[in-house]
């Protein structure tokens, strides 16, 4: 029953996010799971639990990594499955690493707050310690009263309230006496907070072209500049070209470069593009490049989180080819900064990084007044990637109130409002330039300002708290089992 139990969990998990979406079932998820933790005291099955949950999630989410693998990363069928089996066993450790500490927090009677900190602690690290992607608390993007923590803790908060119940609906179904739900009579203190901003059209224009380019497929420069003036001469503050799969080499392709600079003059407005730069010792840097109206470089930002397998491979997947078709793996940039457009401060970020909220909320907290995400969905083909991708950038708009401007090579491209909305999107898989709407924000959050303190603290607070208790439990010989009652 126990391993049923933990199996139901991974499902539901998978059931949050898009293919499916079901974003209702983040308060419920993971409760089978904790009543399996609950009815298990050997704390290795309670590892083996965690890791089949784990497991489950992972291959169900991120299935999309086989195939690109199988297209772009040279493998056959078998070693395209054994790669996307070995990523789900590493990330599932992360869960089976929860479910080992959960097993001596869920007897206490401050069980319910102990494991939501334990579980946002541990959902913090899968940016420090590999491949970081969507958490419980992005399952919860349609739901606006949670989703009013974002703006002070980020989207660790949000995680948080949907732990909190998950463990109480776990507590009660194992018929935990009532006193121990006291702590969930907190949760309407989320009506004290500021209310997401209301919906708001934006007050200008950029202009954002969709190349939908194939890997591999030469663009052809002239009908993509083409394109963007056409679109650029409707009152646009901003021109923006995605990320691309046929590298831009701006810094070693004369031709390039002065045909950019012509275009940034013929536009008449500043101009956000992504090519390849490169290092002093030749290592490709993945950049956004800004130019001025006048067609000079006012500013650039290289890429800092690469993504795996894509631009580097990890040193255990040696076997494994790198999707791109850049020579040698690209190198990390040297960190955020802010481009100044103009009135427009912008803050870039480009593809995987949206799923880094530390970084993201960075750009506002050094001024940038709009984000702008340039990316390329092109490898994920016709997958749930690209709605899981989209989901990420619409956190970081709530986390940072501000407007997002989506960029992308063939979709989803888009405007994002500060509440998270999603305001204006092109149709996918096709060849156009359009107009996106937005506005300057200049307030900062307090996210925006201090970054994840909560769940660093949480961390700390989870681990603590299962020392202790492993500490206890050593002294009296026993983990505290407590069966449900019949």
């Amino acid at each position: 029953m126990n391993w049923i139990l933990a199996l139901s969990s991974g499902l539901l998990l998978v059931a949050l996010f898009p293919h499916f979406g079901i974003g209702l079932l983040a308060p419920f998820a993971l409760s089978p799971l904790l009543i399996a933790i609950a009815r298990e005291d050997r704390p290795l099955y309670r590892f083996l639990l965690g890791e089949v949950c784990g497991f489950v999630f992972w291959i169900g989410l991120c299935y999309w990594i086989r195939p690109v693998l199988a297209e772009y990363g040279g493998l056959n069928l078998p070693l395209s499955w054994l790669a996307l089996i070995l990523f789900a066993v590493a990330k599932g450790i992360h869960l089976a690493v929860f479910s080992f500490c959960a097993g001596y927090l869920i007897h206490r009677a401050w069980a319910i707050p102990a494991l939501a900190a334990l579980w946002v602690g541990i959902e913090r690290t899968h940016g420090t310690f590999g491949f970081a992607w969507l958490t419980l608390g992005n399952a919860a993007s349609e739901m606006s009263l949670p989703l009013r923590l974002a703006p002070f803790v980020g989207v660790y908060g949000v995680s948080f309230v949907m732990m909190l119940l998950n463990a109480g609906l776990a507590l009660l179904l194992l018929r935990r006496p009532r006193k121990q739900l006291v702590w969930l009579m907190s949760l309407p203190l989320l009506f004290l907070l500021p209310e997401l901003p209301e919906l708001e059209r934006g007050k200008l224009r950029a202009t954002s072209l969709q190349p939908n380019l194939e890997e591999g497929t030469p663009p052809n420069l002239d009908r993509m500049a083409s394109r963007s003036l056409i679109n650029s001469v409707n009152g646009s503050s901003l021109v923006l070209w995605p990320e691309a799969p046929s590298g831009f080499y701006w810094d070693s392709d004369p031709v390039f470069r002065h045909m950019m600079s012509r275009l940034a003059q013929s536009a008449e407005v500043p101009f956000l593009f992504a090519g390849v730069t490169h290092t002093e010792n030749g290592s490709p840097l993945n950049t956004a490049i800004l130019l001025d109206e006048t067609g000079k470089e006012k500013g650039r930002y290289s890429k800092t989180y690469l993504v795996p397998f894509g631009e580097f491979v990890p040193p255990l997947f040696s076997w494994i080819d790198k999707v791109s078709t850049e020579a040698g793996s690209f190198s990390p940039g040297d960190g955020p900064g802010v481009m100044s457009a103009g009135s427009l401060q912008l803050g870039t970020f480009i593809c995987y990084e949206s799923a880094f909220p530390h970084l993201v909320r960075q750009f506002p907290a050094l001024g940038a007044t709009v984000l702008v995400n340039l990316s390329n969905d092109g490898w994920f083909f016709r997958t749930a990637a690209r709605e899981q991708h989209l989901l990420l950038a619409r956190m970081r708009a709530v986390e940072n109130r501000r407007w997002v401007l989506r960029s992308t090579n063939n979709g989803i491209t888009t405007s994002i409002d500060p509440a998270g909305r999603v305001m204006e999107i092109f149709p996918e898989f096709r060849e156009m330039a359009g107009q996106l709407e937005f506005s300057e924000v200049e307030e900062t959050t307090f996210y925006s300002r201090h970054g994840d303190w909560f769940g660093w603290t949480s961390l700390v607070t989870g681990l603590g708290l299962t020392l202790f208790r492993m500490r206890a439990s050593k002294q009296t010989g026993s983990d505290e089992l407590v069966k449900p009652t019949r």
